[in-house]
């Protein structure tokens, strides 16, 4: 680990939820806290917290919060001029000050390669995504003629669903002209987000976005083009490993799947979720670490906070 403290203090010391008894009970996602500070501003913190099959993890990944709010952070400044984001300040590396928006209960995920799920659907015999046919004679790690949209509904507990976005219209999830401009944006934002990557030496596989409405205004939010929501390819020799059938190297959150899956768990009924040795947690910071540094081009330097309740009261009391 690049850091002053010994692995084990930073295991010991991760941020996994926190009390603000002022401000009342926040909102707890799988990995973001939320508290509504004003009538229209929100304090996110970003908790070291992990999830896999829609299931948090028993245990936590050193800065992972501290990584995934900075890394978001950047990418929201990347893609500025495409849509307006939700952040008004990141006073502290956990935490940003954002917009109250209202969300739209749509992940409007873009997959330009078939990997993961998209693979999993192939392999089982499908050609259908959420309503996106899915190329004859392809095989894993592939990239599609054009990226695919695949949307998943958002859901409060337990697994997000596949929607096609027929669907989305005719439940009048989104009304049309909205959705025709959610669809636009995120083919815009993943080209962008496709630039970036491949400039510093990486390919952006999939990635989720999430929008709500300020003002009237849809406003991209959540996070962007971070490793929880954006799966990433090693540049560099992937026409080779593909060539020659060869797994992609990948920094995204797939390598913790696949050790879920090699240990039994796939989030399903009756399976028991297993620990997260210290070694594997420390293993899963470094590729955290190592995508922040290849995609910002600066070095995450984390910081340790023993008493973070403490320092997040001073920070929302003072907003």
């Amino acid at each position: 680990m690049n850091t002053s403290f010994e692995p084990s203090e930073a295991l010991e010391h991760c941020i996994t939820s926190t009390t603000l008894t002022e401000l009342g009970e926040p909102y707890r996602g799988k990995v973001r806290e939320v508290y509504e500070l004003t009538a229209d501003r929100l304090g996110i913190v970003v908790t070291d917290r992990i999830s896999a099959f829609d299931h948090i993890m028993k245990q936590a990944i050193p800065f992972k919060g501290q990584i995934l709010n900075q890394m978001a952070a950047f990418s929201f400044d990347k893609v500025k001029d495409i849509v307006p984001n939700h952040i008004i300040d990141v006073p502290h590396p956990n935490v940003t000050i954002a917009k109250k928006c209202t969300p739209i209960p749509i992940e409007v995920v873009i997959r330009g390669y078939l990997t993961g799920h998209a693979w999993r659907t192939y392999k089982s015999g499908l050609r259908e995504l959420c309503g996106a046919p899915l190329p004859e004679g392809m095989k894993e790690h592939d990239k599609f003629p054009e990226p695919l949209l695949t949307p998943a509904t958002k859901a409060e507990e337990g697994h997000d669903e596949d929607i096609s976005e027929a669907d989305i219209l005719k439940k009048g999830m989104v009304e049309e002209s909205l959705w025709n401009q959610i669809r636009e944006i995120a083919f815009r934002l993943f080209a962008r987000g496709t630039e970036v990557a491949a400039n510093r030496g990486l390919i952006l596989v999939d990635t989720k976005y999430e929008f709500g409405l300020y003002n009237g205004e849809l406003t991209l939010i959540d996070e962007v083009h971070t490793t929880d929501s954006s799966r990433y390819f090693y540049l560099d020799g992937y026409e080779e490993r593909q060539a020659k059938g060869e797994p992609q190297k990948q920094l995204s959150k797939e390598f913790l799947r696949e050790w879920l899956m090699d240990h039994d768990f796939q989030g399903l009924d009756g399976q028991v979720l297993p620990d997260l040795p210290d070694s594997f947690r420390l293993e899963v910071y470094e590729r955290y670490a190592e995508l922040f540094g290849l995609l910002t081009g600066k070095e995450f330097e984390p910081k340790l906070e023993k008493d973070f309740d403490s320092v997040l009261s001073d920070i929302f009391l003072d907003i």
